[in-house]
């Protein structure tokens, strides 16, 4: 995949001295199990993120001054076990330089790797995974890795809650805490389930979001879509909740499955990306913060357990 600055923004807010925030492409889709193509996404979501405006109206922001560093893709596809830990190696590497860190597929097993890796470094954390599916399956087709068990890992291991689920297998029910889960049926006719999770969250979350969550009216181009999901300001206003009132550490979005004769999706994940980080740098923002944003003001709510002071 060739390697261009976010959303063509100038080098000037494209160097890592000067970026709050990291970006990683995972475009991997060595698991997925019926339409191929996540792969794809990362580049597709770049090429979107290109011909979006970067002025935030919601928020009055254009949080690219904050600095934003695309690295190299992870191309590690030897196996899916190889591949989870080549991502939780490039995650941590950058968590310990205090950046935001992001991360882009992708099919969604990629998760495995970057959730490893933010358990490693934040305490008490919670993985809110927005997605149709459950993904609770301890092994699925031979590996542990399968994008159908990526938040197994997550459930035994950091406070999980699930938000938009509307497809199981039978055996992923006795894995899944009840409580913890809020099932798009439910959410359809009750919107208190905003508050509910949120008021479960512990104060460092990690945000997984598998795009196929969104109905598929609005978001086809996903590798198994499902109906009934989410829709696009129920989504952002319950983000804007949990940006607002817990510590986002870092975020994942993954199963963008480009098509050519629709890029509505591509352009939707883009916005998503965009506006999740609107949100999490809001109340740092100011008109001319930029040549400070980094030297001077860093990000200490957004410290792990271990801060290293790399050389660039």
């Amino acid at each position: 995949m060739e390697t261009k600055t976010y959303a063509g923004i100038s080098e000037e807010y494209a160097k890592l001295e000067h970026a709050n925030i990291v970006l990683i492409p995972v475009p991997y889709d060595g698991t997925s199990t019926w339409q191929k193509g996540a792969d794809k996404g990362p580049k597709a979501f770049l090429e979107a993120s290109e011909n979006m405006e970067l002025y935030d109206i919601e928020t009055d922001s254009e949080v690219y001054k904050q600095g934003v560093y695309l690295t190299d893709a992870v191309t590690e596809n030897t196996s899916p076990e190889n591949m989870v830990d080549a991502v939780h190696d490039v995650t941590k590497k950058y968590i310990k330089k205090n950046k935001f860190v992001t991360i882009f597929g992708g099919e969604h097993s990629i998760s495995i790797g970057t959730i490893r890796a933010f358990n490693e470094m934040f305490p008490s954390l919670t993985v809110l995974h927005i997605d149709a599916h459950a993904d609770l399956r301890q092994r699925y087709n031979g590996s542990s890795c399968n994008h159908a068990c990526a938040v197994y890992e997550a459930s035994q291991n950091t406070n999980l809650i699930q938000v938009g689920i509307r497809s199981l297998d039978i055996k992923e029910k006795s894995i899944m805490n009840l409580d913890k889960t809020y099932f798009a049926h439910d959410m359809a006719i009750d919107d208190s389930w905003m508050d509910s999770a949120i008021d479960q969250m512990t104060e460092n979350v990690f945000i997984t979001f598998d795009l196929d969550a969104f109905d598929p009216s609005i978001l086809p181009s996903t590798g198994t879509p499902e109906p009934g999901g989410l829709f696009w300001y129920e989504t952002i206003d319950f983000l804007k909740q949990v940006f607002a009132e817990k510590n986002v550490v870092g975020f994942d979005i993954v199963e963008l499955c480009p098509n050519e004769i629709d890029k509505s999706s591509d352009f939707l994940a883009a916005k998503l990306y965009y506006k999740m980080l609107s949100y999490k740098f809001q109340k740092d923002i100011t008109e001319d913060d930029y040549d400070n944003a980094y030297n001077n003001k860093p990000l200490t709510n957004n410290l792990s357990k271990y801060k290293e002071k790399d050389d660039y």
